[in-house]
């Protein structure tokens, strides 16, 4: 055992990745933090977020119980919502943190209001992306980032925890959506916003993850929603069958990155299409530039090359990502035309955060002040507490070695 993982022996990754060696490197530790104080860090931050003052704090709010016990929700301030993308990543944070109770009532909540079971619906299968807290959709068709949140983050809890019945039965629950990623077949029916169309949200020719899985608006990507370091994980947990798709997946979305990343600055856009160029979209004609989306794709790349070391290009854009963030560093904006071109004054710490994390594949001289920076920034609160907030957190456990790969049990067992 390292750090409370089981040592991964014989995995089937390069020397030197997290997931083959067990070790994840802290960033605080090596820029001299005490693991006392990092661990403090942490846990004021969950605190704060989690069981702060709801008015100004918190992003997770209980919300009651029914059947299957407690629920809760993690709440937008700013957009007076709750998200598919909010609900998973408190879901992982309270795995990788041991918050079996709060996960639980996230998940719940999620199955229970934004799941759709029916299967008639366009959406059967997946999760409304946008709820509003009282269980009624604003948008039920489902966003990727989402799911594949709550993917691994049920597979890790599958490790941490082992299976419970039910909705609990966290494995099956991992493996049942995931077969939808890939295999869903296409419905047509009736939504909040019109007749729609769902098919599955992977590409099959590509293996490359949509926008959506609604077809009229599914033939490009969201950089962000990139994850192959999740994928390889699903190319040794997944259904047998679906094992050598999920690693395609992973090599395609490592070349999308060097397509879709800027070739001096490394900015991507929010949207891009499947060969890598910026996409605006007509709803949201700045989505062909670094925008709130986009900040998440270092972390992307930079925790699959922690986690792997499959592709050493991952650390050339994190140096020249930091690279290029040094020239008016520490009070950057947080939006950028591709080639540099700042958009917005405003600094924001969820984009700290990311920036942190890129660290963990840079080589470049500079990167532990990154790390330093994302230290003093204090954990985020007011109105927009639930983005920054979340990439907050995420970023402290990405830094700190605490995001980590819990494997299912029965996984572990089968092997040699």
């Amino acid at each position: 055992m390292l750090f409370g993982l089981p040592v991964v022996v014989g995995a089937q990754s390069p020397d030197g990745g997290a997931f083959a060696t067990g070790n994840y490197r802290n960033l605080f530790a090596e820029a001299g933090h005490r693991s006392p104080e990092v661990k403090h860090k942490i846990e004021t931050a969950f605190e704060q977020l989690f069981h702060g003052d709801p008015a100004s704090e918190a992003v997770y709010f209980p919300a009651g119980s029914n059947t299957n016990g407690p629920l809760a929700y993690v709440f937008d301030a700013a957009n007076l919502d709750a998200r598919s993308e909010g609900m998973s990543y408190g879901m992982m944070i309270a795995v990788q943190l041991d918050r079996k109770a709060e996960f639980d009532a996230l998940w719940n909540w999620a199955y229970t209001f934004m799941y759709h079971g029916c299967t008639n619906h366009p959406a059967f299968g997946y999760f409304s992306w946008s709820m509003q807290t009282n269980g009624a959709p604003n948008d039920e068709m489902p966003a990727p980032d989402g799911e594949e949140y709550f993917v691994t983050a049920l597979f890790f809890a599958s490790g941490r925890w082992g299976n419970g019945c039910g909705i609990y039965n966290y494995q099956a629950e991992a493996e049942r959506l995931l077969s939808n990623l890939e295999h869903r077949s296409q419905i047509t029916g009736n939504t909040l916003r019109g007749t729609r169309t769902g098919g599955a949200m992977f590409d099959a020719a590509r293996k490359m993850v949509r926008f959506t899985a609604d077809i009229e608006n599914r033939n490009h990507s969201d950089p962000s929603y990139q994850l192959p370091a999740f994928y390889e994980l699903w190319s040794r947990w997944g259904p047998p069958p679906d094992r050598a798709f999920w690693h395609d997946a992973a090599l395609a979305s490592r070349d999308f990155f060097q397509r879709a990343a800027h070739r001096q600055t490394a900015l991507a856009p929010d949207y891009a299409n499947f060969d890598g160029e910026p996409w605006a979209s007509p709803q949201n004609p700045g989505s062909g530039n670094f925008r709130f989306d986009a900040w998440r794709v270092a972390m992307n790349w930079s925790v699959d090359w922690s986690w792997w070391q499959a592709d050493a290009r991952e650390q050339e854009l994190s140096d020249s990502l930091l690279a290029f963030f040094d020239k008016n560093f520490p009070e950057y904006g947080n939006q950028f035309t591709l080639d540099g071109w700042q958009l917005c004054s405003d600094h924001s710490p969820g984009l700290t955060a990311m920036n942190a994390v890129a660290a963990l594949a840079s080589r470049g001289p500079d990167a532990k002040k990154y790390v330093e920076e994302l230290w003093k920034t204090p954990v985020p609160s007011g109105e927009y507490r639930y983005y920054d907030g979340l990439l907050y957190l995420l970023g402290l456990l990405h830094c700190s070695g605490e995001f980590r790969v819990w494997p299912p049990h029965e996984w572990l067992a089968s092997r040699p």
